[in-house]
């Protein structure tokens, strides 16, 4: 696991705005662990959800037919359900 490194102060009360002293790969490892802490990969796959086009609101589009979802009720609850007296019918 890579850790984020706090840039060199060159010196006293200096410090420059990123660290060019450092490798290339070096500076890749420390955007990377911040992109992690940051939660920028989450953060793009809102950007991408946002700017998808809207879904389709054509009739044609959807099935004609679509069969309601059965609800099935335990035992369990239709008893709590009468000892409250509540309806499940």
């Amino acid at each position: 696991m890579t850790t984020m490194r706090t840039p060199t102060n060159h010196s006293a009360g200096h410090r420059l705005a990123y660290d060019d002293a450092d490798s290339p790969s070096a500076m890749h490892a420390d955007c990377e662990a911040a992109e992690r802490n940051l939660g920028l990969d989450r953060l793009h796959r809102i950007a991408v959800a946002a700017s998808a086009p809207p879904p389709s609101i054509r009739f044609a589009d959807y099935p004609r037919e679509v069969a309601k979802p059965q609800i099935e009720i335990s035992e369990a609850a239709a008893r709590l359900a009468g000892a409250l007296h509540l309806h499940l019918d």
